[in-house]
């Protein structure tokens, strides 16, 4: 070991020698915690007096050896130059051991002074708290004796003296001729110096504060850390600025317990079994004040810290040394003390989980307790050890009953497919009448999400909810899973009983979670069967303000961010799942991270963020595997099949739909988002039948259901736009007339995209107005790949048309859109068309009368405006102005721009802008 902080106590050792050197014999006490660097310094010691001309003899106690007689002076006398003529008696009297009596000190001590008198003896004796009686005694007849000899005698001594060397202890310090050394842990500057040699300075600057901290400055511990970081960083698993502690650190403690008091160990077990010191004694049955020494020795030798250990590493490493049942029974013991003193349920749900097999009657609503809590932390994994447990231990069935519907709760948010096994377990507890008609209905959800519908049915049938609607209980999960299965799984609906609202009085109503739940469902419900509205969208947006992903709160969020995405405001929508997904990962709960990104896929198509929606999608598919999704697994692949498309990417597009999907899919919501999807691939690769198939069986399945309304799936575009490829353009308008007379003023990106399509169904010359119009409303909906649509198709209008400046210039933005979207096959038509190659941005042209054109500054503010997307009548507000003053600005500017609309604004603006 690196002597470090050592050199005052060095120099100490030689000036003793060099006294006993002159005749005056020296006696030395080195003490301090297990593990200081005694040892070293006795090594380092040993060397100076070999120097010095000194003979060195040397020995080591051993706990092993404690009951081995005369061990220690067998080892200091097998160094002695041993005249001939006394060889067998000195062999002798070592072989008699306890047999030699007084006799042996008088001949050892009479031998070593002897010896001195030709050369100085240095005499050095480590850890001599673990030497046997007989050595003890002999070395104490020794040690009086020595004042006028050759002779220096160096005791190394671990920790404070036990009781069996304490006389020894005490009466070497009663000796004049004697000096004390306490060996201190490092300070955080030795500590320092030791990285600096091993590692560096640069490392040192970074790490040494660390190193300090979690070896408390012992010597042993610090040479650990650094060779755990040395060897890190040669095997290229060094992190940077933070220092590795690895089996080493944990090894190094092992070696420093069993180095010190044997009595150490058990208590440093368990005080690693227990976790505070507050029990130890209790624990392990041991005298209080004798706990309390131990533990200021193990913080003194820099293994705790405020009664704790300085790193969980140092926790495991002594748990190691603990077999199986002793753990185990330290850990249900350790239960036990805490329970009694009303200790947190999680920390004594951490020793039932240890412990294993618990039969105490209280386990069981202590672990449900610790779960409750640890959900509501966000510490889902640890919610689930705690419940499988009760599962495992309680043995009254209503309660067990309840329990596993909690347990298919946490569940669910690592994993959906984690709760099947327990399912069938449920429903045998509902034959049985164990289960309330709450967790009958959160069984029917689990059993609709894997697709089992008749067994779904099943249960809700044998909860016979028709006599049971007098529980306020039922009555508010009723009527908040009414509008979510019309939401989900509309077939289904006519299974369970309408449950009427609760009558006026003191009856207590439901709790704020379900009330909840409710709100965001009927939201949902409002949108998804009468078409978004100010209201409904104002009321998701307070729900997202008050839940979090608490316990319940998933379908709540769920439901809500819904509301706002098929109510065409996904740009209110974004950051509110946004924010959700980072809850969720901060909570540990994969399960709902991964629908939350379905969701946000979903919202990223709307937004014709195509790269966007495929990275979502494919994020909730890498969390949870399409095998583990149920009939869910169609919103992920939906989203992610309409981006592929999108984007051209066939090949890839067709992968996924080989993927197979439960059958029982179509007969759910992400059904219907995966009908949609699929028929857009096969519209895209010619499969024209195949993709009117699929669109309107997409509209048959919305109208039986009562989902009728394009914020949800617009099929009659997506029908109609296979029509005309089909030629069947009257059947085609019919279809796009009729969507549109179904959108109210609350869905701009839908009725936008209708009225690209219904251009298409117009002779060559009409088309113009309305793609203009179109593409003011997509551009004010924020969905630029429908946006770069309608350009695009705007542009071919203009080119057909003969007003090729127009054509270059709305295509150019058309082409910049598209590519944002890394809509290839959208970008390499406009190439095509316009002659621009494929991944070549095209020149800027700019208007050629820009250099002429000169505008008012109100006609310039409002055509800035409007070039940004701001609506005639958010002009006139932010300008104080009436909407018939804005049109005319408008009009003006347009005539001296030589543009037609606000969709050629922004590129006559920035042409105009360059110019000046």
């Amino acid at each position: 070991m690196m002597l470090v902080e050592r050199d005052e106590h060095l120099a100490l050792l030689a000036g003793l020698l060099l006294e006993a050197v002159q005749g005056r014999g020296r006696i030395a006490v080195v003490s301090g915690p297990a593990a200081v660097g005694k040892s070293a310094l006795l090594e380092e010691f040993t060397e100076r007096a070999l120097d010095e001309g000194a003979l060195p003899l040397t020995a080591v106690g051993a706990a092993a050896e404690t009951a081995m007689p005369l061990g220690v002076m067998g080892q200091l006398l097998r160094g002695a130059p041993v005249p001939a003529e006394q060889r067998t008696a000195v062999r002798e009297l070592l072989a008699a051991g306890p047999g030699a009596g007084p006799h042996a000190a008088q001949e050892f001590t009479g031998l070593l002074l002897e010896l001195a008198e030709r050369q100085p003896l240095a005499l050095v004796v480590d850890d001599v708290q673990h030497a046997d009686e007989q050595s003890l005694a002999c070395l104490s007849y020794l040690t009086r004796r020595l004042r006028g000899s050759r002779v220096m005698a160096a005791f190394g001594h671990a920790g404070p003296p036990a009781h069996r060397t304490a006389d020894f202890h005490l009466e070497l310090l009663r000796r004049p001729n004697c000096r004390s050394l306490v060996l201190p842990l490092l300070t955080p500057g030795g500590v320092d110096t030791m990285a600096a040699e091993r590692l560096g300075r640069e490392a040192a600057d970074r790490l040494a504060a660390e190193c300090h901290r979690i070896s408390g400055g012992n010597p042993v511990l610090v040479g650990a850390l650094l060779d755990g970081e040395h060897a890190a960083r040669r095997a290229g698993a060094a992190e940077d600025g933070d220092l590795t502690v690895g089996d080493g650190y944990g090894q190094a403690v092992r070696a420093l317990l069993h180095r010190g008091d044997p009595a150490l160990v058990p208590l440093a077990q368990g005080l690693a079994v227990l976790g505070s010191t507050g029990a130890v004694d209790r624990l392990l049955g041991l005298d209080g004040a004798e706990v309390a020494r131990g533990l200021r020795e193990l913080e003194a030798a820099g293994l705790l810290a405020g009664g704790d250990f300085r790193h969980q590493v140092a926790r495991a490493a002594v748990l190691l040394e603990v077999d199986a049942e002793r753990r185990a029974e330290l850990h249900r013991r350790a239960a036990e003390l805490l329970h009694a003193g009303g200790g947190a349920a999680a920390a004594v749900a951490e020793h039932l989980l240890a412990a294993g097999q618990v039969a105490e009657p209280w386990a069981v609503p202590v672990l449900e307790e610790a779960a409750t809590l640890a959900l509501a932390e966000g510490r889902v994994g640890p919610a689930v050890e705690y419940l499988r447990m009760a599962c495992r231990i309680c043995e009254d069935e209503p309660r067990l009953a309840r329990i596993r519907t909690a347990l298919v709760r946490a569940e669910w948010r690592i994993n959906p497919s984690a709760p099947t096994p327990h399912l069938a377990e449920l429903t045998e507890a509902l034959h049985r009448g164990h289960l309330r008609p709450a967790d009958g209905l959160v069984l029917a959800k689990a059993l609709l999400w894997h697709g089992r519908f008749e067994d779904a049915r099943n249960v809700l049938t044998a909860l016979d909810l028709d006599g049971k609607l007098d529980d306020p209980e039922t009555a508010a999960e009723l009527r908040t899973t009414r509008p979510w299965l019309r939401c989900w799984y509309a077939p289904f609906l006519d299974h369970i009983p309408a449950a009427e609202e609760p009558a006026a009085g003191p009856r207590p109503g439901p709790s704020t979670a379900v009330s909840w739940r409710l709100e965001a469902a009927t939201a949902l419900d409002a949108v998804l069967s009468r078409g978004p509205s100010e209201q409904v969208v104002a009321e998701a947006e307070r729900i997202l303000r008050t839940s979090r992903l608490d316990e319940m709160g998933m379908d709540t969020v769920e439901s809500a961010l819904l509301a706002l995405t098929y109510g065409d405001r996904a740009d209110r929508a974004a950051p509110w799942c946004d924010g959700l997904i980072e809850e969720a990962i901060t909570r540990q709960s994969p399960g709902r991270q991964a629908r939350l990104a379905t969701i946000r896929a979903e919202i990223s198509v709307r937004q014709g963020d195509l790269p966007g929606a495929e990275r979502y999608a494919r994020q909730a598919l890498e969390i949870i595997p399409a095998s583990s999704w149920g009939v869910a697994v169609g919103g992920s692949l939906a989203s992610l099949l309409t981006a592929l498309t999108a984007m051209g990417r066939y090949d890839e597009a067709a992968e996924q739909l080989n993927l197979p999907v439960p059958e029982a899919m179509l007969q759910s919501r992400y059904g219907l988002h995966y009908l949609q999807a699929r028929g857009r691939y096969e519209l895209s690769t010619g499969h024209l039948d195949a993709a009117l198939g699929d669109f309107l069986a997409c509209g048959d399945l919305m109208g039986r259901w009562g989902l009728d309304v394009p914020g949800l799936i617009a099929w009659r575009g997506d029908a109609a736009e296979a029509m005309l490829q089909l030629g069947d353009r009257e059947e085609a308008r019919r279809l796009l007339e009729e969507q549109l007379g179904l959108f109210g003023p609350a869905a701009p990106r839908a009725r936008g995209v209708a009225m690209r399509q219904l251009a298409a169904t117009y002779e060559l010359r009409q088309r113009p107005a309305l793609l203009r119009k179109a593409a003011d409303i997509l551009q004010e909906a924020g969905d630029r790949y429908e946006l770069a649509r309608a350009l695009s198709d705007l542009a071919r209008a203009y080119h057909d048309l003969g007003e090729l400046r127009r054509a270059r210039l709305t295509a150019r933005r058309a082409w910049t859109l598209a590519e944002e979207c890394r809509a290839q096959p959208l970008t390499r038509v406009l190439g095509v068309e316009f002659g621009w190659n494929s991944g070549e941005q095209p020149e800027r042209e700019s208007s050629p009368a820009a250099a002429d054109v000169v505008l008012s500054d109100a006609e310039r503010r409002v055509a800035e405006l409007a070039a940004h997307g701001y609506t005639n009548r958010e002009i006139a507000k932010r300008l104080y102005v009436t909407v018939s003053t804005v049109e005319q600005h408008l009009t003006r500017a347009y005539r001296k721009l030589n543009v037609g609309s606000r969709v050629d604004l922004p590129t006559a603006m920035a042409a105009l802008t360059r110019v000046g």
